[in-house]
């Protein structure tokens, strides 16, 4: 994870942190009502195709690596948020 900062407001994303090599996969950025942290939010559909095309992983390889190595590592109090969207909305 790398610290870097978009323009959302300087004191709001100083904390911020970045999946490294998955910036095309960046959703933007969610704020957590309450205390107003700032968190990276990922596309993971993106995040799979990514390590596809650059790493040259099938999908399978793809969703293990992500679930072993990214998904569900806890990196501090603004670890990324993940979102899954392949469902159907009602």
């Amino acid at each position: 994870m790398s610290e870097e900062k978009l323009d959302f407001g300087e004191s709001m994303c100083d904390n911020v942190l970045y999946a490294d090599g998955f910036e095309k996969a960046l959703i933007g950025v969610g704020i957590q009502g309450g205390s107003h942290k700032a968190f990276a939010v990922y596309d993971i559909e993106k995040m799979e195709q990514i390590l596809m095309d650059r790493d040259g992983m099938d999908w399978a390889e793809a969703v293990e690596f992500l679930n072993f190595n990214t998904l569900g590592a806890y990196v501090g109090e603004n670890t990324p948020i993940y979102v899954e969207k392949r469902y159907e909305s009602a």
